[in-house]
């Protein structure tokens, strides 16, 4: 072997070995990501259950009929779980972006109030990170790689 076939091995094994690391990393983060989403509409249906009668007055405040909650409560519930797994992902994040940017709209909508205004760009941005995974997918951790594999 020459000195050049050997520094060619040498940094191909050192590539392979950084894009294996880059490659898990990756894959933490999304499912780091997908958790981190998931938690905020897991805890929010949790509390929705916890407090049905205060939580049933807010959504008919938003102009929606009380006997929607249960819906949203399972909806939360059941999309977060998914989530977490990384079952359905894509269909999963874009319905929970329509959901926030829904909920923004009926219910942090007076914008010249500075709590409105901020709780209403925070859903634009989760509704974001929710395309951002609607596009990529669930990652390699996650029901969704298991099935494709």
């Amino acid at each position: 072997m020459t000195a050049t076939t050997i520094d060619s091995a040498l940094a191909q094994k050192a590539t392979q070995h950084t894009s294996g690391t880059q490659n898990t990393l990756s894959a933490i983060g999304d499912l780091g990501g997908r958790v981190g989403l998931a938690a905020i509409f897991l805890l929010a249906g949790v509390n929705k259950v916890q407090y049905y009668d205060a939580n049933a007055q807010y959504l008919a405040s938003g102009g929606l009929p009380e006997f929607l909650l249960p819906l949203v409560i399972v909806f939360e519930i059941v999309g977060a779980l998914a989530l977490i797994v990384g079952y359905q992902t894509r269909l999963v994040a874009l319905a929970f972006a329509g959901f926030t940017l829904l909920t923004a709209a009926l219910y942090h909508n007076n914008l010249a109030d500075q709590m409105q205004f901020f709780m209403f760009f925070k859903n634009v941005a989760i509704a974001g990170g929710f395309l951002i995974l609607a596009a990529n997918g669930a990652g390699r951790f996650s029901i969704d790689a298991k099935k494709q594999h």
